[in-house]
């Protein structure tokens, strides 16, 4: 699109760290935990010692022999030293493949095949832990990050090696790989170009232009998910100090807002759903944040009132963004105190002028509308250029320069994007299985969540109570009035549901668990 092609020389993420010293070099990094790649750097690092860390990376990695256009796998323990690691990687020409922690080995050393060539950058913990024995002979070449190993080389061991001049690599040129949440399988991995990368960057430096100030911004975004990487360059381009949680837990969540009063927060729609609880709390966390943003997933209307009646601001708003890890955002809104959802259902938001399109294609003959939801379809030169290792998919979900999002939904008539369920997830007959969730957590307090999945038989609702508490069946009947007929509910503790790297609740697989217990039928 033409506003994000205007000057557009890609994204340089190799240098990243080098121009924010140079515009902002007192500004501060603060963590919730320690780096594995530099402990001693503590948890408050200046931008001078970021800079520094980076360049060192790079080199230590140019002499493990590692040089342009490589391809170098990271998958290790959580922590901001995965984005960190990646633009190490990108600094020296090679690119970053980020797979998420949190996937099983299986999962990993397939990934691994569908990279190679590639390096592995990994640690101890998941050489010992999680990722199969074996799995280096899938890589060119093995390197820790944290810990020793037999099977390969930890970075501490090239320490002291000489640095090296940042290479800076073709905006067309691959520049980054992150991969799906992997909701419905084996996770795609998407590669984007330097070009792509600030094509999507300009639609969040948009909503970014709304907050004036230098407020200090709260980060909670998987570290292997593009959006980590887009929201650590804005903030630091613009000179915002950063503070960066690698656990959602809402003790420790409360604990850093109540130190640092940041004045915006971004999180995955379910990390803001359970801080739902931190308005509540009497130190109130969340009286100083003025603006609340939401990547890349439709969001419950309970979570925003709740974020937003937490403010001690005046008018205070809640954006969200609506896209995937291929596309990067195609369309936004925000929200006010005085915004009624009765009103506009599962409004997403619009697309962006210039740089993002929109349109529903109907399924079955008719105009889409609630009662007959079409595919969504997105543009946007944000768009990644491949699956590695998968091109014939990645073409399958391209027709004529649109990409299919896999969700079904409508538009209003004032372009409004209606967003009711993934085609995946579409239970025939139901409706829409994302407007009765809202449904009943509008009328439920005590629900943490609810996911309707289809099974052999009726819908079941799976539910979540705030502290495991006993679900109250007769409010629970009183809530459900008026929806279509579902199953009893099953109640289930929120860390014993399959999740994606985004927190999101891998549907397709909770439900063939609950078939193959009997549920449903």
């Amino acid at each position: 699109m033409l506003l994000q092609r205007v000057a557009n020389q890609g994204i340089r993420l190799g240098t990243v760290f080098d121009r924010a010293l140079a515009r902002h070099p007192a500004n501060l990094l603060i963590l919730d935990h320690d780096l594995d790649v530099a402990p001693e750097l503590g948890r408050r690092i200046a931008m001078a010692e970021l800079a520094d860390l980076v360049d060192d990376l790079a080199s230590r990695l140019w002499a493990a022999r590692i040089r342009p256009g490589d391809r170098v796998v990271v998958h290790k323990s959580d922590g901001f030293d995965i984005p960190l690691l990646a633009v190490a990687v990108a600094r020296i020409g090679a690119v970053p493949v980020l797979l998420s922690p949190k996937l099983d080995g299986a999962t990993v050393a397939e990934l691994l095949r569908r990279a190679a060539p590639a390096y592995l950058l990994t640690d101890e913990t998941k050489l010992t832990g999680s990722l199969p024995e074996g799995v280096g002979e899938l890589a060119d070449g093995v390197l820790l990050a944290a810990g020793t190993h037999p099977a390969g080389t930890a970075l501490a061991e090239l320490a002291g090696a000489p640095r090296v001049a940042p290479v800076t690599m073709p905006a067309d040129h691959p520049s980054l790989v992150t991969h799906t949440s992997g909701t419905t399988g084996i996770p795609k991995m998407a590669v984007h170009t330097g070009w792509s990368l600030q094509a999507r960057y300009r639609p969040q430096a948009t909503i970014a232009a709304l907050v004036r100030r230098r407020e200090p911004l709260l980060l909670h975004v998987s570290f292997v998910h593009s959006r980590a990487i887009s929201a650590m360059t804005l903030a630091l381009s613009r000179g915002v100090p950063l503070i960066v949680l690698a656990d959602d837990d809402p003790a420790r969540a409360a604990e850093l807002l109540t130190r640092f009063r940041p004045g915006v927060i971004e999180a995955h729609p379910n990390s803001f759903l359970r801080w739902e609880e931190l308005a509540d709390d009497p130190r109130r966390p969340l009286a100083s944040v003025r603006y609340f943003s939401s990547t890349f997933d439709a969001i419950h209307p309970r979570t925003i009132r709740r974020m937003l009646a937490a403010s001690d601001h005046r008018n205070p708003k809640f954006a969200q963004l609506y896209g995937q890890s291929e596309t990067g955002p195609v369309v936004g809104r925000t929200y006010s105190r005085r915004w009624e959802p009765e009103h506009d259902g599962r409004c997403v938001g619009v697309p962006f002028p210039g740089m993002t399109d929109i349109r529903v294609v109907s399924v079955d003959g008719r105009p889409p509308t609630r009662e007959s939801p079409g595919r969504i379809e997105a543009r946007s030169d944000g768009r990644a250029i491949t699956f590695l290792g998968e091109p014939e998919r990645y073409a399958a979900q391209v027709e004529g320069g649109w990409w299919k999002m896999g969700d079904v939904g409508y538009r209003t008539r004032w372009g409004c994007l209606h967003l009711l369920d993934r085609e995946v997830d579409v239970v025939p007959g139901f409706g829409s299985t994302l407007v009765a969730e809202d449904h009943l957590l509008a009328r439920m307090g005590d629900l943490t969540e609810v996911i309707i999945v289809g099974t052999e038989g009726r819908p079941v609702p799976v539910v979540c109570t705030r502290d495991d508490k006993p679900l109250d069946l007769d409010a629970w009947q009183a809530a459900a009035r008026g929806l279509p007929p579902m199953a009893d509910p099953v109640h289930r503790r929120l860390a014993d549901l399959p999740h994606t790297a985004t927190t999101k609740i891998k549907r397709l697989e909770l439900a063939r668990a609950l078939v193959a217990e009997g549920v449903g039928r």
